[in-house]
């Protein structure tokens, strides 16, 4: 009987080595996540969950990764990786901290964790293809098995508990893209599913409540069931380093098929303020050229809500030559009334570019072509967004994102500092530090 790719993929992990240089990317991509995660939980989306979250209340890890990850998906300012199309953070991190927590284990284990379930949602999600993409949400389907692979590491679970984890983490996998029709909230709910889900599969393995060994490519497993076109080849796929340092980082709170054409309108935007052109009333029209994926999950040039104009390519970029670098508030209240009836966003085309198709998805790349009203033209491209491996975010840029999420999310000045600088040493610290919302109160109003 052959091996599966689950066990395949177990052998692999628990023989690999994890070095100090791999605890401290694992720790920058806790430190965005920590953003995302404050940030989220100041909305209205969040108050919502916070308020569910206190009803259940906290007995054990389950409900605070639950929490944890559903809230660090709301504000669309978490990392991405580009070929598995996932966000990894908003459920293995979670995972890794609140288990790590209750099971009284250090910093750097947790961060091994991260390292651990990042490789296994990466891998996973790449071999689902491009069709999954379509109807499933990758970072729900593939993020049971990064959040189980993240709690079997931290359970220290033996070969065959973990594939009974995985197995039963697959079983559970879910995660529609119907929500994006009218804009409602389950995306979060995915996030937060799967990390619950994770955890449960690897508790339960711990106890030997076995799960199926072939469930991604048995003949009623994952493949047949989720994936047209799947590339089972990738979960087994061998690289000389761990693929967490592959993510990207999103410095705009908006969809990451976003950003590209969001980068252009910024290099765009510098250009025409040179030129001393009114960016509001001198521009005739835009044209925004993009892959096949982008304009299918971006191309909204009428949304009405906040969630709906990060999703919107053209509000963005109009956002972008407007106002400049994109931030929160600049898609809630009064700013988004003011852009979401701007002619332009009314107005702006949406492109499929065949270069930009041909090379997705393992380069996200967008272009923008401006006609002024005299008649001229400015067009900028690119093929990496800011954020990506091949343009990173510092840590000084990233402590500024994370401190401008803090800072939405009601926290002073000096606790902000205070909260980055105690995560920033997380692989030095002997317990792991209780996140903020993740104190829930009986005590409903």
């Amino acid at each position: 009987m052959s091996v599966s790719l689950t066990r395949q993929l177990v052998q692999e992990l628990k023989d690999r080595l994890i070095t100090s240089d791999d605890l401290d990317i694992a720790t920058y991509y806790t430190l965005d996540f920590l953003g995302s995660y404050m940030g989220g939980g100041i909305t209205s989306q969040g108050q919502k969950l916070r308020e569910y979250s206190r009803l259940i209340g906290d007995c054990g890890p389950e409900p605070g990764a639950f929490l944890a990850a559903a809230l660090s998906h709301i504000t669309e300012t978490d990392d991405l990786h580009r070929s598995s199309v996932t966000h990894p953070a908003c459920v293995v991190i979670p995972v890794a901290l609140e288990l790590a927590r209750h099971l009284d284990l250090t910093g750097k284990i947790a961060l091994e964790s991260v390292v651990v379930g990042y490789e296994t949602m990466i891998r996973i999600g790449d071999s689902l293809g491009s069709e999954h993409y379509k109807v499933f949400h990758n970072t729900a389907t593939a993020g049971v098995f990064g959040a189980a692979s993240a709690a079997a590491y931290l359970l220290e679970l033996n070969e065959n508990q973990w594939v009974w984890a995985l197995g039963n983490a697959g079983t559970q996998a879910s995660g529609l893209w119907q929500f994006n029709t009218d804009a409602s909230m389950s995306k979060h709910l995915h996030a937060g599913h799967a990390a619950q889900a994770g955890i449960k599969a690897a508790l339960l393995a711990m106890r030997d409540f076995t799960g199926p060994e072939f469930i991604l490519e048995g003949d009623k497993g994952f493949y047949k069931g989720f994936c047209p076109n799947p590339s089972p080849e990738k979960v087994t796929e061998r690289k000389s380093v761990w693929r967490i340092a592959e993510t990207s980082i999103k410095p705009y709170p908006s969809c990451r098929h976003t950003h590209p054409a969001i980068d252009v309108a910024l290099a765009l935007r510098e250009k025409l303020l040179k030129e001393d052109v009114g960016i509001s009333n001198g521009i005739k029209s835009i044209k925004i050229f993009t892959y096949d994926t982008s304009r299918r999950f971006t191309d909204h040039n009428a949304p009405e809500t906040t969630f709906a104009a990060k999703f919107s390519i053209q509000y963005c970029v109009v956002t972008a030559l407007l106002n400049g670098f994109p931030q929160l508030p600049d898609f809630e209240g009064d700013r988004l009334e003011e852009t979401r009836n701007h002619p332009l966003v009314k107005s702006a085309q949406v492109v499929v570019d065949d270069v930009f198709d041909a090379k997705y998805p393992s380069e996200w790349g967008s272009a923008v072509e401006i006609t002024l009203n005299d008649g001229s033209i400015f067009r900028d491209e690119t093929f990496a967004a800011k954020g990506d491996p091949e343009k990173p975010v510092t840590m000084d840029e990233l402590k500024s994102k994370v401190l401008g999420n803090f800072a939405y999310a009601g926290l002073a000045e000096d606790a902000s500092t205070e909260l980055f600088e105690l995560f920033k040493e997380l692989k030095f610290a002997e317990e792991i530090p209780t996140l903020h919302w993740n104190t829930p109160s009986r005590n409903l109003k």
